[in-house]
């Protein structure tokens, strides 16, 4: 007798395939996923998402979650906010990045926004610059501004990018957070600030110009030379 495959042994196939040890082979299994997409596989790749080390794969499992019916990916996706595995929150933002569901964005909360893991909170900011409904943009500028000057720099430029992202309902907040009491905290903004007007100029030149305005504005002011000997 002739077997025929349901959708639940195209899943079991699925798992089996994503637990290969070869990366090449889950990329592969991943890839096809994608290609002919199976309600049995969502489930399947959303659990991979938590565990799979290699970053092309993950990708993968990403791009095979938005080739299936969104409603359902973002179902099973929304636990995966609240695990206790940072990999798992930061994957599963990163999808609801890739599907740009305006209806996600409640889901982006302040706590994911403030992940004391930075690769969850990267992820965040840049899903909340990328879901922000119109008339949100400050209040989300507000919570990103409790992060100026958090991490090293990827961490710094991530935030930055996401600051560029909300546009100009974030330049008064990045305004205020110059005059911070903290250097590096008025240093980061003052690269921000430049990053939003010019989006072509880089980061690292950002910095330098932001720390040499700083340093300037610390410095001693001489009105005269009498004054100097006073």
């Amino acid at each position: 007798m002739t077997r025929v495959h349901t959708t639940t042994d195209n899943g079991s196939a699925l798992r089996r395939a994503l637990e290969a040890k070869n990366p090449s082979a889950r990329l592969q299994a991943a890839l096809t996923a994608g290609t002919n997409p199976d309600p049995a596989f969502i489930e399947v790749l959303v659990e991979h998402c938590a565990g799979e080390p290699d970053f092309y794969v993950r990708d993968m499992l990403t791009w095979a979650l938005t080739r299936h019916d969104h409603p359902t990916v973002i179902e099973l996706i929304l636990p995966e906010l609240r695990s206790t595995i940072p990999q798992a929150r930061s994957q599963a933002l990163h999808t609801l990045t890739k599907i740009a569901d305006p209806g996600t964005w409640s889901v982006v909360t302040t706590e994911l926004l403030q992940d004391e893991d930075e690769t969850v909170a990267r992820t965040a900011w840049r899903a909340a610059a990328g879901l922000v409904p119109e008339g949100r943009e400050e209040w989300l500028a507000e919570t990103l501004s409790t992060q100026f000057a958090r991490g090293d720099r990827d961490v710094q430029l991530s935030l930055s990018r996401a600051f560029a992202d909300i546009g100009p309902a974030a330049a008064p907040v990045v305004e205020r957070a110059k005059a911070h009491e903290d250097e590096a905290v008025r240093t980061h903004a003052i690269a921000t600030e430049m990053i939003m007007e010019d989006p072509e100029l880089g980061f690292d030149a950002a910095v330098y110009e932001a720390r040499k305005t700083v340093a300037l504005s610390a410095a001693p002011t001489i009105r005269d030379g009498n004054n100097a000997d006073r």
